[in-house]
Parts: structure tokens; sequence; C-alpha cells
């Protein structure tokens, strides 16, 4: 077994199998793991291990005379040792394989995750902005105390930030299309908009082909068509294009296939963007879509993600004094990673987490 550890000054020692927990959408792998003990520096005292999903929805600088901006979706409790006989749970492949390597000072700990918490995200903190940043977040802590309740101590304790994620399902949804029709005043025909997308799941940094179909039976003028992907946190998320003239002329059509593309390099500061959570010191991305149960609480989740496509025609009405008119539509489509090849690591143990400091 090849393993790192997360070390508390020599005095709890937690090893897990991996810092990614995939969400199925009817279920979740559970978090499981050991903590390596010292029952000589424990004396009476317990060990426990605590699970915290935690929304934060303002920032750190802000919180004030006590309040913050922070709320815990989801907290379980274990204690660790000694162990609560009636708590005893079936070891897991990796536990066994740990408790074997480390000995009898080595205790399990399992948490099963609800099916209705939100996966990990990050909103993307302004360039002057300092202290967490708002999201969702899941961390497991492991401290030493005579009870629960106690007041914890940083050298008493060790904190490791997992994950929750999502991929991609292997089966995708219909292909998204949408049109709309519209008939303007002194104007005996109407304008026919069609759009549609290639597919409808894409992966993290795919070109999105959008199809756009204009048919302009009026006596209008289509001024501008704008191509935009938006996101419920921020409308800038993806690169868009623009056609400034005088595209569509009256009793004409237009056909042309346009490519966007989810991109995070150039929307660096933009605050709000919602990204996938990040473990510290690494690279992310977009925030994946948000896969939902059927029938699930949407207003439990903290943040959802979603994408759409939108496509608007500005046209000219024409008269005295020239107004504009707009004409769009909305192709919504999913944004995530493919679902990796090899196994979970968490069922062979071949693979611990780096190190928190």
């Amino acid at each position: 077994l090849s393993s790192r550890i997360f070390p508390a000054a020599s005095i709890l020692t937690v090893y897990l199998g991996k810092r990614d927990f995939v969400d199925h959408v009817d279920l979740v792998e559970p978090v499981d793991g050991v903590v390596l003990i010292d029952p000589e520096y424990l004396k009476e005292r317990k060990v426990f291990v605590t699970l915290t999903c935690a929304f934060r929805y303002g920032r750190e600088d802000l919180d004030v005379l006590g309040l913050t901006f922070r709320k815990d979706l989801f907290v379980a409790n274990i204690q660790a040792f000694p162990p609560v006989p009636e708590e005893k749970k079936s070891l897991t492949r990796l536990q066994e394989r740990l408790i074997k390597k480390l000995g009898e000072h080595a205790y399990p700990f399992t948490f099963e995750i609800p099916l209705n918490l939100p996966c990990s995200v990050t909103l993307q903190p302004g360039p002057e902005d300092t202290g967490k940043a708002c999201g969702v977040d899941f961390e497991v802590k492991a401290f030493c105390a005579e009870n629960i309740e106690e007041k914890i101590h940083k050298r008493n304790s060790v904190r490791l930030v997992i994950r929750k994620v999502q991929y991609a399902p292997e089966k995708p949804g219909p292909q998204p299309t949408a049109e709309t029709t519209r008939q303007f005043l002194m104007s005996d025909k109407p304008l026919h908009l069609e759009a549609s997308l290639d597919k409808e799941i894409y992966y993290h940094g795919e070109p999105i082909s959008v199809n756009v179909h204009v048919t302009n039976n009026t006596n209008k003028t289509v001024k501008k068509m704008k191509i935009a992907g938006k996101s419920p946190t921020n409308s800038l998320g993806l690169s868009s294009q623009n056609r400034n003239v005088d595209v569509v002329a009256p009793s004409s059509t237009f056909c042309k296939v346009f490519t966007l593309t989810p991109f995070l390099a150039n929307n660096r500061e933009k605050r709000g963007l919602a990204l996938d959570g990040k473990l510290k010191h690494e690279d992310t991305n977009l925030a994946s879509s948000t896969l939902l149960r059927e029938g699930a609480n949407k207003e439990i989740l903290g943040i959802i993600v979603s994408y759409k496509v939108k496509v608007k025609l500005v046209v000219s009405r024409g008269g005295w004094v020239s107004t504009l008119s707009d004409v769009f539509v909305e192709l919504p489509f999913t944004l995530m990673h493919p679902k990796p090849l090899e196994e979970s690591f968490y069922r062979d143990g071949e693979k611990c987490s780096p190190p928190v400091t």
C-alpha cells in the first residue's frame, strides 16, 4: 500500500484513500479512512472525526460582531476512539489494508454523504478580496477532546478539505433546439429564429457549435446578432461572438454555425464566477453543471450550476424614430468532466491524498 499522511503534531494522523468523492446522483461514495492515534498522549481523552459541508455566502473579511456569512448544511460526528460498539460498521477494503499496515492504534471512520448536498463549488473572488472565498466546501476534521462539545485546540486537531464531485452521465440528453416566431406591426409576414447545439453534453474546454437559422420575411432589418454563453452566477463565463452589421436584410434568410468555447483564462478577475471547488495549490475550471435527482429540493442545495447559450437578434422597427426590438432563444447544455476510466481509488486503497498544511 503506497500512502501519504496528514500529520497533526504527531498526535493524530489521518489516512484517506482520495480527496474526490463521486456523486452518482442516486448514490454518493462514502468517505472512509482511518485515524492513527498516540494512546499515551491521549490519556483519558477521546478522538472524534467530523465531516462538515458548509456554504459560505459572504466574504470572510465582512464577518463582524460574531456574525458570519456561513451556514453548515451538514455535520456528522463519529467517535473513533474508544470505538462505540453500537456504531461499529463493516470495514472497507481500504480500511482493512491500512489497519493491517499501521497496527492496533489505527481506528476506522466512515461517513455517508446525503444525496441532497451540493457539490464543491467556489465563487471566484475579486482581485482585492481576502480571506475564504464564497462557495460550498467539505471538510474532514479529527481531534482529541474529553467530549465533542469541548473547545478544539489547533495542536490537537487536523483538518483536510475534500470534494464532492459529479461526472458527465454516459447517456446524453436530447440535442438542444429552440425556435421562436415574431410578428411585427406593419409587416404581413413574421420573422422566424431557430437555433440548435450539436449535442447536449460538453466537456470542459470543448468548443460548442451553435447552428443559427433566421428566416426574415418581414420588412424589418436585423441590425445585430449576439451569441453568448451564460450561467446563473455570471454571464461572461463563455467566450462569445457578435455580428454588428446588417446581418439579415428584409425578405431574406441567414444560416451560420458559430463556435463558443467554455474558457476560464480570460475571466479570472470576474468576481462571482462559479468554479469547481479546488484544493490548495491546485488550479480549477468553470464549475461543472449540477445533476439533480428527480424531485430534489433545490432550495437546500446551496449553489446549483447550469449553463445555456443565448442567441439574440436585435431588429430595427424603422419609422421616423428608429426603435429596436429583441428576439431571442435559449439553449441549455451540460458542462462537465468525463468520468475517469480508472476505478475509484477508495475501493483499492492504492493512493492517498497529499498532506494539508
